[in-house]
């Protein structure tokens, strides 16, 4: 357990190594630590570490899921719920279709069933990889948000056909209408556990005497109970996780304190930050033992291996400009977030499509042998494929997809304010209703203290300045300063009012509304911070 231990050590400063790396070449990281893990593998280093399933499955998963979750804005995952769920649902079911027709007629001996396995396995892109590359270069916030909530759902929908399919390998039988039944009770029924225990933990994040450290360590076993929940009466733990995520994150502001949610905003960036190096690291390393277990040779493995990578990357192309053509179509029916998308917005997401942690993860839980006790047929060759398909959509899709976004030159038509003019309205609006909030207290014509009156002078030159700028494109001491510091912060919560409302708003990005809600998180903990040094030095 040590040596154990002490290996995780050095794999975790590895990844550090690595992201700094990633970051010196203006690389994605998920790219760079695989082919780091890969290089390391070669080498021969940390051989001994094997990757157990279950660790993946029911340490990793759940906590990555639960942060995207947090990250997601629900107000752009409601405005493209339509693209996303199409995305997540009949575009999943239609690659595991494609991929189980290509690889029975490709692979000998392989069944349907198998083929299914193995779409199931691959279907699911992976979002960390697709947004960190995102972010890096221009592209419209719509593209990153569609990607995202994509990603929540896709992971959902394909461990169920996984699911369906590894059992009708193993039985050898599988009935359409009561594997379609189950697949509608598995979803409703996993998303209804999740809200359920999204609930409970909300009343007791809200309601129960709680402190910062216990909010923190409350969301960390959120996700876990969540899943665990699911996966004991056999329903989806990932909607489960997604659905309470969700749910939990659009009432941060209403169940957690500002100090709560600095402090856990830090500790989940943090977790999800090594949680994720560690997986991808652990992909490259797998290869190595993948290999040794290969039965009918190296050569066809990584043929079978690129041609179903191909199949996904044209498949998923397909998908997407199918979906604008059938948007296009919709749109004379019912009202569409876009009724006119862009022909070029399908060339990156179809793009957009790497593989990873959820289908190495899914291809490593399938069992070793079989109930009559034989050995699971196919399984070296299909973790194989699983690997070559996550290194080629990482390493060609990911270094060629910053390149293909500059050449594609897709215009932001879904930005109605531009960011800048955003972040100048915001700022203006917040100065002017704490201005508004300050000339209405008892007093206010002869404020106390020099505080307040600095307070107000700085608003008003906040007012003014901002104003310009989009017309262009001592201290007091005892009650005075214990009265000043009481309406600084009912200012603050009339701020955090007036930002809400306006991400109420679909011209406003609630990215940029969440950075303010944060600054004002920041300055209520420098405010709390002064009253508890004066109270102890009274």
């Amino acid at each position: 357990m040590q040596s154990l231990f002490i290996e995780f050590v050095y794999l975790v400063l590895i990844i550090l190594a690595l992201v700094m790396v990633a970051a010196k070449l203006r690389l994605a990281y998920p790219i760079v630590l695989v082919l780091g893990g890969l290089g390391l593998s070669f080498l021969g280093l940390f051989a001994n570490l094997t990757i157990d399933p279950e660790i993946v499955f029911l340490i990793f998963l759940p906590p990555l899921l639960y942060e995207a979750a947090w990250q997601v804005s629900w107000k752009e995952f409601w405005k493209w719920r339509r693209v996303i769920a199409s995305f997540a649902f009949p575009v999943v079911i239609l690659t595991s279709c494609l991929v189980a027709v290509v690889s029975q007629a490709l692979i000998p001996g392989f069944t349907l069933a198998l083929g299914f396995l193995l779409g199931g396995i691959v279907s699911p892109p992976d979002a960390v990889s697709a947004t960190t590359i995102m972010r890096q270069v221009k592209v419209p916030r719509a593209l990153v948000s569609i990607i995202e909530g994509e990603s929540l759902l896709n992971d959902a929908s394909s461990l169920i056909v996984f699911r369906f399919a590894l059992a009708a390998v193993l039985t050898g039988q599988f009935h359409l209408g009561q594997a379609a039944g189950s697949f509608v009770l598995v979803i409703v029924l996993g998303t209804l556990i999740g809200l359920g225990l999204g609930l409970a933990f909300y009343a007791a994040h809200r309601w129960l005497p709680t402190t910062p450290s216990i909010d923190i360590v409350l969301t960390l076993l959120a996700p876990y109970c969540m899943y665990y929940a699911a996966e004991h009466f056999h329903y989806s733990g990932v909607l489960a996780v997604v659905s309470g995520g969700l749910l939990m994150a659009s009432r941060r502001h209403t169940m957690l304190s500002y100090r709560s949610r600095i402090e856990g905003v830090n500790v989940w960036s943090v977790l999800g930050f090594v949680l994720n190096g560690l997986v991808f690291l652990l992909i490259g390393l797998a290869l190595p033992a993948i290999t040794r277990q290969l039965d009918g040779g190296l050569g066809p493995a990584i043929v079978y291996g690129l041609l179903i990578s191909l199949v996904l990357i044209v498949g998923r192309l397909l998908c997407s400009f199918g979906a604008v053509a059938f948007t296009r179509f919709a749109s004379r029916f019912i009202t569409v977030a876009d009724a006119h998308p862009s022909w070029k917005l399908p060339i990156i997401s179809g793009w957009a499509g790497m593989r990873g942690v959820v289908s190495l993860a899914a291809a490593l839980s399938i069992p070793l042998l079989t109930p009559a006790g034989q050995p699971f047929p196919y399984r070296n060759l299909i973790l194989f494929i699983t690997f070559v398909v996550i290194l080629v959509t990482l390493v060609l899709q990911g270094l060629t997809l910053p390149w293909l976004i500059r050449q594609v030159g897709l215009e932001d038509k879904y930005t109605v304010i531009p960011l800048a003019r955003q972040e100048l309205l915001i700022q203006k609006k917040l100065a002017l209703v704490a201005l508004r909030y300050v000339d209405e207290q008892p007093g206010a014509d002869n404020p106390p203290g020099d505080y307040l009156q600095n307070l107000r002078a700085r608003l008003q030159l906040d007012a003014q300045v901002l104003a310009q700028a989009l017309a262009d494109g001592h201290p007091a001491e005892g009650n005075t300063l214990q009265r000043f510091h009481r309406l600084y912060l009912a200012l603050l919560d009339q701020q955090r009012a007036l930002l809400h409302e306006m991400n109420h708003r679909m011209e406003f990005d609630e990215e940029v509304i969440r950075k303010y809600l944060a600054i004002l998180d920041l300055e209520e903990y420098k405010l709390r911070e002064k009253q508890l040094q004066e109270a102890g030095t009274a």
